[in-house]
């Protein structure tokens, strides 16, 4: 109780004499892809609420060519904490930030390059996605031979990535181990869209999977795996959603939908932001580094939801609570495409083509 009456004592002062913190929530998309950039866009509304910030989300779309003229539009207003995210927006940041060394900035799912320049007033946010796909893996692999509805006896899942990049990859790279520490015959449809927002081909790309085999399919996909989800209600299989709870998010608008999601990969992009705005407000934040959230810190996880209860039976739900805690002891070291070769990458993904 003390330390809480601390904080809000602290917060009384800082906005009598400056008055709320401002902060500006760049997206280098646009908010309704139900998945990434919504999480984001929740960390914010979260802080506006139960920090007492002024908050603004903008939306500069999906055309790079506009995204550079919008932070540094924005790093001339008076915002003081500005947040971007995603590996585009690297270099982008790298470039900007030094040139406002009064502002500070925040980037989720990527680190700029601290050697590269003056970047004391960034601070990165990373996940261990491998971690949190590694129990997408597992329970894909459960499922799959599991005689629930909609499955078929074949060990075949599938995977559907957005772009075939380093952290799309990461998620597959704990997918698929995942899978095989279940099983280790077990079989991947792998398949790239080439785009985060095209949902009529990951609709396609997704059908197709299924038609060969899959019965459930991890969505890797931003706004291009609102096809997949589509695909999934179509022709009546799983999938596993990402990024946010999508059981949940489609549950008022198409709840058919809901239904066939078994959980969602959490990466809590929301949780994370709105961990480092209290923590700056609190004068704590690490500026001038990254910070890597996994289980242990509750950056990614499962999605423990009500479609998830209802859907996988108790004792397959005890083999994933299980897993979790195995990673979590370091029993289980889940492997990360950031430590691996081009070659290795390669080998796993043969391992486990049809």
């Amino acid at each position: 109780m003390r330390k809480i009456l601390v904080f809000l004592l602290a917060m009384i002062v800082i906005f009598s004499i400056a008055g709320p913190l401002k902060v500006a929530l760049l997206l280098n998309g646009r908010l309704g892809d139900k998945s990434f950039l919504d999480s984001a866009g929740r960390g914010l509304e979260m802080a506006v609420k139960e920090l007492g910030i002024q908050g603004k989300v903008i939306e500069a779309n999906y055309n790079p060519a506009n995204w550079r003229p919008y932070l540094e539009d924005i790093s001339d207003q008076d915002y003081d904490v500005i947040i971007v995210g995603t590996w585009q927006m690297q270099e982008i940041l790298e470039e900007v930030a030094p040139m406002h060394p009064e502002k500070k900035y925040f980037i989720f799912d990527a680190s700029v390059d601290y050697n590269k320049s003056k970047l004391d007033n960034v601070y990165s946010m990373i996940y261990k996605q491998n971690e949190g796909s590694f129990l997408a893996g597992a329970l894909a692999a459960l499922i799959t031979t599991s005689g629930i509805p909609k499955t078929n006896p074949e060990p075949v899942i599938g995977f559907l990535g957005g772009v075939d990049i380093p952290v799309i990859n990461d998620f597959l790279v704990g997918y698929i181990e995942g899978a095989k520490y279940v099983n280790p015959e077990i079989k991947v449809l792998i398949s790239y869209v080439g785009s985060f927002n095209d949902p009529a081909k990951g609709k396609e790309i997704s059908l197709a999977m299924y038609r060969h085999g899959a019965d459930i399919i991890f969505n890797v996909a931003a706004n291009t795996g609102i096809g997949l989800l589509e695909a999934a209600k179509e022709v009546d299989r799983w999938v596993i959603g990402v990024d946010s709870d999508q059981a949940l998010m489609y549950e008022s608008t198409d709840p058919e939908i809901s239904n066939h999601i078994v959980t969602s990969m959490m990466k809590n992009v929301d949780n994370s932001i709105f961990r480092g705005l209290k923590l700056h407000l609190q004068g704590k934040l690490g500026y001038g580094q990254v910070e890597s959230l996994g289980i242990a810190e509750g950056g990614v996880g499962i999605a423990d939801n009500k479609y998830y209860k209802q859907i996988v039976p108790e004792h397959l739900r005890s083999e994933i609570a299980q897993i979790e805690k195995k990673i979590i002891s370091g029993e289980i070291k889940v492997g990360t495409v950031f430590e691996m070769s081009q070659e290795e990458l390669d080998q796993l993904r043969a391992s486990v083509k049809p």
